[in-house]
């Protein structure tokens, strides 16, 4: 194949125009919704609060009651306390005494908060001008019945978890999980635990993928290790294929002797693209089997990484029904010299450093593709522009903070 390299943006671009996002649903328990993304709009069926409500400790009362300037001097009725209201009328004239998100008792307009008033007996002393309002959270005033709580496609939060409690839901639509088969080729791949032969690994990729993707409302299954057999490699696609939503590999795309998947994608289904203008990460492949998509992941643990997180990541939160968020960039200014041959654009692993005259970063040792050393201290990737040369330390380059990537 003779195609040019795409750009990262622009293969990222394809592959969300590319996918097909999960339709199915499911009824799941809001307590267990976090993460997940809901399939339709959910709106409130009651007010919140449901009630005119306290804003403050203090008396409530009428305004109108009060004439003239301050000190007023009014009876208290009673007591109204969160869950158990004040329980009839309130005479003209009169206040209740209350507490922080109490029932407002009907009749009442304003909430006078406790500093400003002085209990005598069964009086209260009011220091204060009123007015028709103070501290009272009127019905609604937090949501009205009948507004959006959540929309169709956002993938639920901590705070949309406590906010579809309060209305009174126990459970909400979700999209299915979609399913995600993922496996790694390599003769020289070992499973962890496994005695250790001449020239053999352990596979990291696949530890490290089902890590990265255990934020995601997606299902792995793991089809283990397959040997640089190109039958193998083809029954394996053609078994995760029929089973997912999404196949995922870690190796074997490149050109290698051994490295069957390409061409086996290719007998098996369509190739769409197989080369990235990345680093680390050039040997990306993109395609789909049948209904299923297809990433082909370098097999170099950090190439692994980075194309997962800047490609993978995103599109299966596509997927899922989600538009992805974009990752946070912070600018920073380098510590050091970067060297940069033009050409590809480039994500070293970095950490950053707050300083008095803003963020500085330095990155991690040797950037090899090999090396998961350079995430060890990491806590974000710094971006290299493809047409960059060489960089002197106090350049201001663009970081993304693993805590809007992970």
């Amino acid at each position: 194949m003779t195609e040019p390299r795409l750009d990262l943006d622009v293969a990222l671009a394809a592959m969300l125009d590319d996918c097909r996002p999960v339709t199915a649903s499911e009824r799941v328990a809001v307590a267990d919704a976090l993460g997940r993304v809901a399939a339709g709009s959910v709106t409130a069926p009651r007010s919140l609060p449901p009630f005119p409500a306290s804003a403050m400790d203090g008396y409530a009362l009428r305004s109108h009651d009060l004439s003239g300037d301050p000190p007023y001097r009014l009876d208290v009725a009673g007591t109204s306390l969160a869950g158990h209201p004040f329980d009839g009328t309130v005479p003209g004239g009169s206040a209740v005494r209350l507490f922080t998100g109490a029932p407002v008792p009907d009749g009442l307009d304003a909430v006078v908060i406790q500093e400003d008033c002085d209990a005598d007996g069964d009086r209260v002393v009011i220091r204060t001008r009123v007015h028709p309002g103070d501290h009272v959270r009127p019905v609604g005033h937090d949501l009205m019945a009948g507004g959006q709580v959540i929309a169709d496609g956002r993938r639920l939060t901590p705070f949309d978890v406590g906010w579809l409690t309060a209305c009174g839901l126990d459970a909400v639509e979700v999209r299915a999980r979609p399913r995600v088969g993922l496996f790694s080729t390599g003769d020289e791949l070992l499973e962890p635990g496994m005695p250790q032969g001449p020239g053999q690994i352990y596979d990291a990729n696949r530890a490290t993928l089902r890590a990265l993707l255990a934020s995601l409302p997606v299902t792995i299954e793991d089809f283990g290790v397959v040997p640089d057999d190109r039958e193998a490699i083809g029954r394996t696609l053609a078994a995760a294929r029929d089973a997912c939503d999404v196949v995922v590999t870690s190796g074997g795309v490149s050109v290698g002797d051994a490295d069957w998947v390409r061409d086996e994608v290719e007998r098996l289904g369509t190739l769409k693209f197989w080369r990235l203008n990345l680093k680390p990460g050039k040997p990306l492949a993109y395609g789909r089997l049948g209904d299923a998509a297809f990433f082909g992941l370098p097999g170099n643990p950090v190439s692994t990484i980075v194309t997962a997180l800047l490609l993978l990541k995103p599109v299966l939160e596509r997927l899922c029904g989600a538009w992805p968020s974009p990752p946070l960039r912070l600018p920073a200014r380098l510590t050091h010299d970067l060297d940069h041959a033009p050409g590809r654009e480039e994500y070293q692993r970095g950490t950053l450093l707050r300083s008095d005259g803003g963020w500085q970063v330095e990155t991690t040792g040797d950037q090899s593709s090999n090396r998961l050393a350079s995430f060890a201290a990491a806590d974000c990737l710094v971006r290299v522009p493809k047409d960059s040369g060489r960089l002197p330390a106090g350049t201001e380059v663009e970081t993304l903070p693993f805590h809007g990537l992970l």
